[in-house]
C-alpha cells in the first residue's frame, strides 16, 4: 500500500543516546481516509524505512535531518508491505 508518512515531535521529545521520540502520522497516498498516528523514535524508525522500503539513502538521508526539526520530515508515495502496517497497528482486525 502507498503512503504518506509525516512526523513530529511531541512536546515531551526527549534524546536517548542519539534518538528522539516521534509521532508518525500514516495516511493513505491516494486520499482516502484513514489517518494513523504511531508513537515510536527516530531510530526505530528510520530502521524500519531502511529495511522494508526501497527508498535510495540520499531520500532516508534528507528525511533523517528534517526529522529533528520542528517542523517534522514528510515521505510521499512510500509502498509498506501490508504485513509492516499490520505489525505497526494501522490495520485493525
Amino acid at each position: 500500500m502507498r503512503v504518506n508518512l509525516t512526523t513530529s515531535l511531541p512536546n515531551h521529545s526527549t534524546s536517548v543516546s542519539g534518538s528522539i521520540a516521534v509521532s508518525l502520522t500514516i495516511r493513505p497516498a491516494c486520499g482516502l481516509p484513514g489517518a494513523y498516528e504511531y508513537p515510536t523514535d527516530s531510530t526505530a524508525l528510520l530502521r524500519l524505512l531502511r529495511q522494508q522500503t526501497d527508498l535510495p539513502s540520499h531520500v532516508l538521508q534528507s528525511f533523517e535531518k528534517n526529522l529533528h526539526t520542528r517542523l517534522g520530515a514528510r515521505l510521499t508515495g512510500v509502498e509498506l508491505s501490508d504485513s509492516v502496517l499490520r505489525d505497526i497497528g494501522y490495520f485493525i482486525d
